[in-house]
């Protein structure tokens, strides 16, 4: 998703997108570490859509301050 898709969301969809994405993060991380990962490139593609909620979601979070 791109990050102009993203700040369109409500705050509280950014908070479960990222959970969800943090919990597919350890999940990916697992199984590189036992060998069953297949993609690695995954890794790293979670890892960067990860930040861009973060970001967005410290966006908003400084908007409404």
């Amino acid at each position: 998703m791109k990050a102009s898709e993203l700040r369109e969301l409500p705050e509280g969809d950014l908070v479960a997108k990222a959970r969800e994405l943090r919990a597919e993060l350890f999940n990916v991380r697992v199984k590189h570490a036992t060998g069953q990962l297949e993609n690695n490139a995954k890794l790293g593609s979670l890892r960067r859509e990860l930040a861009r909620v973060e970001t967005v979601l410290v966006e908003k979070r400084e908007a409404t301050q």
